[in-house]
């Protein structure tokens, strides 16, 4: 036979990935014009020149056998230099570079790290809402998840962290900008997080890590991503190019070990191993060297913004319940019944697909990703007026 437990996974898929499916079998039938897919966090604005001109400076420059075959497991050095010196002038950490580890994406980094880090009985605090992928990628690691709730704002809430980690707790993952909520985490909550980890470790005798999850970093509207290396020691950051660079195909990222992190090249080490075990040889060549040279670039995330601004405002109008996101590309709306499966299904009615909260450990909600053309905004507000009608007259 095979594994049952991936075969389960493979049959249930992603609720996100089966919303964008079915969208895409929608638009051959009746015309992508006609259905307003909101389902998937596919960044829809270009990539910066930057990036159009690495790739044609590295394939006119380096010959083809060096630019396209193996690095070393970790990555290029000269690359993870790069990243570290970024890092060291942006945030003020004294990052090194051998303590970079080039990666497949923000996936890969999550999944390298959590295999790096469990041991038996192990458990990771994540912060309700969460992307539903981290449940896959703990329990597959062989870990637990436990789960803490946010506050009324989607922001960090003391007495729920305080609940949730205790003796078996091995890390808390954060993610900020949070997919889905879009809410940005800033000194106070982190000041707050690192003295309440601080604590649980010394309780425990053993460090309880932070892992940030950081792939929409550069994604804010008049806010800041405060760095959480400059707040809690134990922390290793999980990032990715694919919404800064709008690179999500090329599947490019990296998990940086804090310098001052307790025994931080062992624990490198391990991350080391970890890649080594799961098969990651070393991420796309190429692209390791394109973002080297871009770090610090960002597409133009005003189209973005205004994609916020105008459907915030118009669904609030409409009656409907959500929060001006502090970042990323994500609207999260109250659903105006409890179960926001339903509700989704009638959305389907005016060729509205939505993705209900369900699986990002809250009930309730929907997620509507606004990184998609304004255009497509603009026609689909008449569908969200439709729905709004049969809710709220």
């Amino acid at each position: 036979m095979w594994n049952q437990t991936m075969q389960k996974l493979g049959e249930e898929r992603s609720v996100i990935r089966e919303i964008f499916e079915y969208g895409a079998k929608r638009k051959e039938e009746i015309g992508a014009e006609n259905v307003f897919d909101f389902s998937i966090g596919n960044p829809s604005v270009p990539a910066p020149e930057c990036v159009r001109e690495e790739i044609a400076r590295l394939l006119k420059e380096i010959p083809a056998q060096a630019l396209h075959g193996y690095t070393s497991a970790p990555g290029a050095p000269e690359v993870r230099a790069a990243v570290a010196d970024y890092l060291q002038k942006s945030f003020g950490v004294p990052m090194r570079g051998d303590l970079v580890y080039m990666t497949c994406g923000a996936a890969a980094s999550l999944t390298i790290t959590l295999n790096a880090l469990f041991e038996e009985g192990d458990e990771f605090v994540v912060v309700t809402p969460y992307f539903p992928e981290y449940k896959v990628f703990v329990e597959r690691a062989g870990g637990k998840v436990v789960e803490a709730n946010t506050d009324a704002n989607f922001h960090l809430d003391k007495t729920e962290l305080e609940r949730a980690i205790g003796r078996r707790t091995k890390a808390v993952i954060i993610n900020s900008p949070n997919n889905p909520t879009g809410a940005v985490y800033g000194e106070d909550e982190l000041k707050m997080l690192a003295a309440l980890l601080n604590g649980k470790s010394k309780e425990k005798g053993a460090p309880i890590y932070l892992i940030a999850d950081e792939p929409y970093r550069e994604l804010v509207y008049g806010v800041s991503v405060p760095c959480a290396m400059n707040f809690y020691k134990n922390t290793i950051v999980c990032y990715s190019f694919s919404k800064s660079l709008s690179l999500a195909g090329e599947r490019i990222g990296y998990a940086a070990v804090c310098p001052a992190c307790e025994n931080a090249d062992e624990l490198f080490a391990a991350v080391c191993g970890a890649g080594r075990s799961l098969g990651y040889v070393c991420a796309p060549s190429l692209f390791q060297r394109v973002c080297a040279n871009c770090l610090g670039k960002v597409s133009d995330i005003n189209v973005y913004d205004e994609n916020r601004r105008l459907l915030y405002g118009a669904l609030t109008d409409m009656g409907y319940d959500c929060v001006l996101p502090e970042g990323a590309f994500y609207l999260f709306v109250k659903s105006p019944e409890a179960d926001a499966k339903a509700f989704c299904e009638r959305a389907k009615k005016y060729e509205l697909l939505l993705v209900p909260s369900d699986s990002f450990g809250i009930e309730g909600y929907v997620r509507i990703s606004y990184c998609v053309d304004g255009g497509m905004i603009r026609r689909a507000l008449p569908a969200f007026e439709s729905l709004a009608k049969e809710y709220f007259g």
